[in-house]
Formats: C-alpha cells, sequence, structure tokens
C-alpha cells in the first residue's frame, strides 16, 4: 500500500468542492512561469485556477489554457479572502511591491500561501514574516539568499538548512534537490524519486503548482508539500521512460501527473 495518498475526490461536487488558487506570476521575461504554474494546480485536481498577472502575460496563457480565470494584479490582491490558497513567485521578476502587499494581506487571512521563484529572492531582500500555512520551494542558492550563508554550507549540510529556513520563517520548507527534502518543525521527509529530467527551466513552477492545487483540496500543509514532490519527481521519472531523462520539458510534466496520480489511487 502507497504511503502517498490523494484527496478524496467527492462525487456530489462542484468546482468549489476542490478549492480555488490564485496564483501572481509571470512578468515580461517568464510567460513561461506564468502557464506552467497555472495548469499545474488543475492537473492537480483544484476546482479553479486564477491567474492575476499583466496584461500581455494574461494575452499569451489564456490562449494555451481556456480553463483558468484571468485577473489583473490589483484585481487579484482585491479578491485574495475570496480563494483557498494564494501562489505566488513563479516568473514574478522584481515586483517587489506586489509580493509585499500579497504578503501584508495574507498576513490577515488563515489562507495558505506557496511562495516560489522570484517570490523568494524578493522575500531575502525584505524583513518581513510569513503569514501562517506558509509554504516555501527553493532550491539551494535561493535558500544561502534567504539563510544569508554561503551556497557550500547549504550544500555542506541540507537537512541542517532545510530545519533552520523552516525555523526561520515558521513555515514548511521545500529544499529542492536530488533528493528533496521537505521539513516543518520536528516533521522531515527526504523524497526518493526523482531524476536529471527535472533538471529543467520551468520544473519548479510545475511543482509550486502541484503542491497549490493539493493544497486546495484541503490537504494538511506538511502533506501537501511531501506529496506534490513526490508527485512532481514521479511524473518526472515516468516522461523519462517515454522520452529519455534528456529531451523531457517542464510542459510536459503535467502531462504525466495523471499516471503518477493513477498508481497511488
Amino acid at each position: 500500500m502507497s504511503e502517498y495518498k490523494m484527496p478524496n475526490r467527492e462525487q456530489n461536487s462542484n468546482k468549489g468542492t476542490f478549492g480555488k488558487v490564485l496564483n501572481f506570476a509571470g512578468s515580461k521575461n517568464y510567460i513561461g512561469a506564468a502557464y506552467l504554474s497555472t495548469i499545474s494546480p488543475l492537473k492537480a485536481g483544484a476546482g479553479f485556477v486564477a491567474l492575476a498577472s499583466e496584461k500581455e502575460i494574461i494575452r499569451a496563457v489564456s490562449s494555451l489554457l481556456p480553463e483558468a480565470v484571468y485577473l489583473s494584479s490589483k484585481e487579484g490582491l482585491k479578491n485574495i479572502k475570496n480563494f483557498s490558497v494564494v501562489l505566488i513567485g513563479c516568473g514574478l521578476g522584481n515586483s517587489d511591491k506586489l509580493f509585499l502587499n500579497v504578503i501584508k494581506k495574507l498576513q490577515k487571512e488563515t489562507t495558505p500561501a506557496v511562495i516560489d521563484a522570484d517570490g523568494l529572492n524578493i522575500l531575502s531582500r525584505h524583513n518581513i514574516k510569513l503569514p501562517q500555512n506558509s509554504i516555501i520551494t527553493p532550491h539551494p542558492l535561493e535558500a544561502s539568499r534567504l539563510l544569508g550563508v554561503s551556497l557550500g554550507e547549504i550544500l555542506e549540510n541540507l537537512e541542517g538548512s532545510a530545519k533552520k529556513l523552516s525555523e526561520k520563517f515558521n513555515c514548511v520548507a521545500v529544499l529542492k534537490t536530488h533528493r528533496t527534502i521537505i521539513c516543518y518543525k520536528d516533521k522531515i521527509f527526504i523524497n526518493q524519486h526523482g531524476c536529471s529530467a527535472l533538471a529543467k527551466a520551468g520544473s519548479g513552477d510545475v511543482l509550486a503548482g502541484i503542491i497549490a492545487g493539493l493544497l486546495a483540496q484541503k490537504t494538511d500543509l506538511f502533506e501537501a508539500a511531501k506529496l506534490g514532490v513526490y508527485l512532481h519527481s514521479r511524473a518526472g521519472e515516468i516522461a523519462s521512460e517515454d522520452m529519455t531523462e534528456y529531451s523531457v520539458l517542464a510542459s510536459e510534466l503535467p502531462k504525466y501527473l495523471p499516471k503518477a496520480i493513477a498508481e497511488i489511487i
């Protein structure tokens, strides 16, 4: 029997039953990040996903993903209370003001937040307390910025670094490496799946979206991180069987996510 369990799927349901994700993502040079982090929560089972971004980002992503809803960043900020989960940071660029405004708004709510990529870089530049129920998903270089230490120090003690991240920001820390480490307080989990196919631009955006999609379905914070990392890494393994580890693209991971899910339901 698998140690991983997908959220229950009630038949007497509607899109609201499976949660709503609000994704603040994308900027001029990172249109793909907005797409990848918006499609992934839907493929993970969330009932409703809205991308809050700039007009040109919305124009590009909406042509690829008609199933999402699209808002301006200002509209997204006003409507945070109407969502189950907030995802912020994928391809966000140097949008410090937007990020800080979102975090400030979330501090007054109980809405879970997933913070990735540029959101982590912005976080490292500001002395700000994260809202309760937060998950951060740094790779080692982002972790070094967040902790104010060298990359070498992170790599020398990955488990210790994950624990320090969790303690410093009072959150679930997902330290992305070959064997990704998830830490929260006294809980620690080391993922045993994955392959070099995941070492490509955009892969982290997919992971952040998967975790957000699981949170939207009322999965526990630590379990959502643990399950999301597993599904992401397993999707990479399955995709590699078809395309080799050389040729898998981040945009193909959501297509293989259903096969990873099917193995554990």
